[in-house]
């Protein structure tokens, strides 16, 4: 049972969002990582929202670009969290995915991120700390991940400094 699902609307989006399935894993949570298009295959996408929500699955991240209407099609099929990656594929630098995913009409909300790897992690963040409401053991992973990331930080200016 997946927890999370991941859909990408072209396999050329994989190099961009696979580092959202690597933190998602990395922090204990199952995802199912697959590709479908809002236009392309919206039966398959249709499918696969109604068989992964009777599985169990709490967050739908979805990534694509240009028109990027993936997250839309999903958040009009689901109550459950969707959050947006929008993905640069087009001569508008990912303006246009980013607008298509963040203008949704009121009651099919989609949470949007940051574009290509840095909102990949993130939707990776938000879906886990969505997921630690209701998981205790979670939320103490994500405690202690935040505590590491400091700590890394506090290192590299120890390090700068002493080379200042």
């Amino acid at each position: 049972m997946a927890q999370v699902a991941i859909f990408i609307g072209s396999i050329s989006d994989e190099e961009t969002v696979r580092p959202c399935a690597e933190l998602l894993r990395k922090l204990g949570i199952r995802c199912k990582f697959t590709v479908t298009s809002a236009h392309r295959t919206p039966a398959r996408t249709e499918a696969l929202v109604t068989e992964l929500e009777k599985d169990g699955c709490q967050v739908f991240i979805c990534a694509a670009g240009m028109a990027a209407h993936l997250a839309g099609a999903v958040a009009a099929r689901t109550l459950k969290p969707v959050i947006g990656i929008p993905v640069t594929a087009s001569s508008l630098g990912g303006m246009d995915a980013l607008l298509a995913t963040v203008m949704m009409p009121p009651g099919f909300p989609v949470a949007t991120v940051a574009l290509d790897k840095a909102g990949a992690r993130n939707a990776a963040w938000l879906a886990a700390q969505i997921l630690a409401l209701a998981d205790a053991s979670l939320a103490e992973r994500l405690a202690q991940a935040r505590a590491e990331s400091s700590r890394d930080v506090e290192s590299a200016a120890a390090r700068l400094e002493a080379h200042a």
